[in-house]
């Protein structure tokens, strides 16, 4: 193990695994502003080598590249390794090689510490090295660290926010001109908010990763990316938009971490999920637009915290990354440790079926007498109590009728009381086959994110 090597009065070595967006900046702020990580991290802080898969595209970084990352991340004169090149492997195993040999490691990578944080945080605690992770969600937005360690004295009961700027311009766009989800896709990838594939984000891949990250730091237990439930934004339109805003809501793709309490002798429990969702105009997160990150944080002791900022880019993930590569020198320097993993709690994580939530149901339905009556009457046989019903079109109707509705027919609005998930799809695939409904229009949650006073 090389920790504590630099208390002679030598340099920091890092080792960089990747060079694109992110790792070109880290390179660029690190020669920059070398003198101040000196003074921050109490040692100079030094480049000792960068792995590429094609070096000619680097010629600026001279003797310092090399496409044999395993032979880097094992050099001997290496005391912290960044890994910026994404994805499971050869991530995995270059970090893991790294710890196991007494590097600290600095990584940004969502979608492995989703997968496997456990193998890393424990070869981590075998060998002594830290582990840090701060860019994995939210860019530049300090948030982890607050949740591992500023929290760390009180218990947090949930988190919740918006985690993916792609997915954020597209509904802020889809809001703002009434535009469709294609076209508003389209101009996120002109703009170069959605990559050429946007499935990682649009699908809602990218936010259930960092769902378990933050379900796993504010719950003290291992939450992997298969225990998110998670839906995209594939299916929102123009009209769940519209039919947001007359209820007073906005639509926000959303991770959702609780800790919920046991009852009749159930266990303490936690659930994550990522859905688009419909929140209240009021609620500070109703108003984060374009590519911007947002995550509100509810403890019993701190109550309510809102973090804020650049969600994803070159410069602000490398603002993180180089914090947590200061934090590692300043270890290395005084001979500490960072905080290992907090698993202690390993609590239960509920599946989607039984997390309480409120739905927003269109359907179109035959405009005929008892057909308001027969739709409730499934709802309750479900055990689902309606909070409100909105009918537009049709003899009934306190509404004109819509333009897209068909003859004979007339559009129906549920919305429902808080009911748990598995009673609420049950009705929802009723009411799909029911002879007087003629199609289910749209489906969304609705979320009032513990906001007193604004839900709709």
């Amino acid at each position: 193990m090389n920790a504590g090597r630099p208390t002679d009065g030598g340099a920091v070595r890092v080792a960089l695994l990747g060079c694109g967006t992110v790792g070109s900046e880290i390179v660029r702020l690190l020669r920059e502003q070398a003198a101040e990580f000196a003074a921050r991290a109490g040692a100079p802080v030094e480049l000792a080598g960068v792995a590429v898969r094609r070096p000619h595209k680097h010629p600026e970084l001279g003797d310092l590249l090399t496409t044999d990352a395993h032979a880097l991340v094992t050099r001997p004169d290496v005391d912290v390794v960044v890994e910026v090149i994404g994805g499971i492997e050869p991530a995995r195993t270059l970090l893991l090689e790294a710890l196991k040999a007494g590097k600290s490691v600095v990584t940004a990578n969502k979608a492995l510490l989703a997968e496997d944080g456990a193998a890393l945080a424990e070869a981590a605690d075998s060998s002594g090295a830290d582990l840090f992770y701060e860019a994995s969600v939210a860019g530049a937005i300090p948030l982890l660290r607050p949740l591992r360690e500023s929290l760390a004295g009180d218990r947090i009961t949930r988190v919740a926010g918006i985690v993916n700027g792609t997915t954020n311009f597209i509904l802020s766009a889809m809001t703002e001109s009434g535009s469709s989800y294609g076209d508003a896709l389209e101009e996120a990838t002109r703009l170069g908010y959605a990559e050429a594939d946007p499935s990682a984000d649009v699908d809602g891949y990218d936010a259930a990763s960092k769902a378990a990250i933050l379900a796993s730091l504010a719950f003290h237990t291992r939450v992997t990316a298969a225990d998110v439930h998670c839906e995209g934004i594939r299916h929102v339109s123009a009209a769940d938009i519209a039919a947001a805003a007359g209820i007073g809501c906005v639509i926000k793709l959303l991770a959702i971490c609780e800790r919920t309490p046991g009852d009749s002798g159930a266990p303490e429990s936690v659930s994550a999920r990522v859905y688009p969702a419909m929140i209240p105009a009021a609620h500070p997160l109703a108003g984060v637009d374009g590519a911007f990150n947002a995550v509100f944080v509810e403890a019993e002791a701190a109550g309510q915290l809102m973090f804020y900022g650049q969600g994803a880019g070159g410069a602000p993930t490398a603002s993180a990354v180089l914090g947590d590569v200061v934090a590692v020198a300043r270890n290395l320097v005084g001979g500490g440790r960072g905080p290992r993993e907090s698993a202690y709690a390993s609590l239960p994580v509920l599946p989607i079926g039984a997390v309480a939530t409120r739905y927003h149901v269109s359907l179109e339905v035959a405009d005929r007498a008892g057909v308001l009556a027969a739709i409730a009457g499934e709802f309750a046989r479900h055990g689902v109590s309606i909070a409100a019903v909105r009918q537009s079109g049709g003899n009934g109707g306190a509404e004109p009728r819509p333009a897209d509705a068909a003859p004979g027919s007339a559009r129906l609005v549920v919305v429902t009381h808080a009911a748990p998930e598995s009673a609420l799809a049950a009705t929802v695939a009723v009411l799909a086959g029911h002879d007087a409904v003629r199609a289910v229009d749209s489906v969304l949650r609705v979320e009032d994110l513990g906001r007193k006073g604004v839900a709709p």
